[in-house]
């Protein structure tokens, strides 16, 4: 029944699940590194702002470099995985470490911007790496082309 699958379903059923979830693992140092008081110790804002874009380069780079047949889904799933990982790990974890429930289940309205800004983040990451996978594709061809 693979003509009656939506594209939608075809295209998530194509994702590399153990991509997605090594990618997300990797996005959830910057909330462990906030919890562990990391994130304090070497500063705000440079901190938050520089483990964003390092997880952002390795995203990019790992996904281009790697088989992933859909470089910009892969990392919309990542991103959209970070976030619920996120808001259950806050879940989980503020009850634990300050007393009482916070983050995004405390305050239900930030849901919903919370999963669009880790779309969003991982649909900028999946368009970059994307493009250097292309750039590397074209060079290759390139090369192969020049040794005949």
């Amino acid at each position: 029944m693979e003509g009656s699958r939506s594209p939608l379903t075809r295209r998530l059923a194509a994702l590399d699940r153990r991509l997605v979830a090594l990618l997300t693992g990797i996005a959830l140092i910057r909330p462990l590194c906030s919890v562990t008081g990391l994130t304090d110790a070497l500063g705000r804002p440079f901190a938050p702002l520089a483990l964003t874009v390092a997880i952002s380069l390795a995203w990019v780079l790992i996904v281009a470099r790697s088989d992933a047949p859909d470089p910009l889904g892969t990392l919309v799933a990542a991103g959209l995985c970070y976030a619920l990982a996120a808001i259950v790990l806050s879940g989980v974890l503020s009850p634990l470490l300050d007393g009482e429930l916070d983050g995004p289940l405390a305050r239900p309205f930030t849901i919903v911007p919370l999963f669009a800004v880790n779309a969003l983040w991982g649909a900028v990451c999946g368009l970059a790496a994307a493009a250097l996978r292309d750039r590397r594709d074209r060079r290759d061809r390139r090369d192969r082309r020049d040794r005949r």
